[in-house]
């Protein structure tokens, strides 16, 4: 029992410890943002890393998505909804809920990765402190370009997103259900509202979020050399895909 409460006591330690570090992070990041002003070159170098490198992947990733929502709606709807609303149903799940994670989770493996893999190569291999020795703030030239790259191009990428999965889901519906062009479009636009569009990119901004501030943090809290940076990337993974889907629903449910 004593082992027990030991072991949750270092665990809530750790935890507040973590939770404490972000937030000083964060803070670290708006304090430093008029430097990111004269520094633009920055921002749009790591714009074009997580945005227009990610592309062909969330594309790829999207088109499907959007293809097996047409697939298994229909399939549900079989004898018992008209296929009318085919397309209100591939619309909403993708607008709404499949756009917005699933694109969020293939940026964390693929950006938050590298952000944590990047900064802490940089921080075992003592750069970071060689720019504190030249008196510059690694947070700002660092910390602060990548973690507003993800806040820009997270919604960015998830328009894109949206409307290659739901042309997915019209082919599909097209070509392999017997589904009429006609049919489909007018049941995307019988329920479509700009509120859901609205809900699903400010899901993907606080996403994007997510994703640069816990690649940041794991990047500066390296330590051990190459197995330390592997850990680093490990953890941001994670952590990050852990904290899209707890924030999906706590998003969900204030907004719907």
């Amino acid at each position: 029992m004593a082992q027990l409460l030991a072991f949750i006591g270092r665990r809530t330690i750790s935890f507040v410890k973590y939770v404490g570090g972000v937030i000083l992070l964060l803070g670290r990041i708006f304090k430093g943002l008029p430097r990111l002003f004269r520094d633009v070159h920055l921002l749009v170098e790591q714009m074009s890393l997580m945005g227009v490198n990610s592309l062909p992947l969330v594309l790829l990733t999207s088109v499907f998505t959007g293809a097996v929502s047409s697939v298994q709606a229909a399939y549900q709807f079989k004898n018992l909804v008209p296929m009318r609303y085919l397309g209100s149903a591939v619309g909403k799940a993708v607008v709404i809920e499949l756009g917005p994670v699933l694109t969020a989770l293939v940026v964390a493996g693929r950006v938050g990765a590298s952000i944590a893999a990047e900064l802490g190569t940089m921080k075992v291999t003592e750069q970071v402190d060689a720019l504190e020795t030249m008196a510059i703030d690694p947070v700002p030239f660092l910390v602060t370009p990548r973690f507003m790259a993800g806040l820009i191009m997270l919604p960015v990428l998830t328009i894109l997103a949206d409307f290659v999965a739901i042309l997915g889901g019209y082919l599909v519906a097209l070509l392999f259900l017997q589904v009429s062009s006609h049919t489909f479009l007018s049941g995307l636009k019988m329920f479509f509202h700009l509120r859901d569009v609205m809900a699903g990119l400010l899901k993907a901004f606080a996403f994007g979020g997510i994703i640069g501030i816990i690649g940041c943090y794991q990047g500066f809290q390296t330590r051990g050399g190459a197995k330390g940076v592997g850990q680093s990337t490990t953890r941001a993974v994670v952590i990050s895909s852990v904290l899209i889907l707890i924030g999906d629903y706590l998003l969900a449910s204030v907004l719907f």
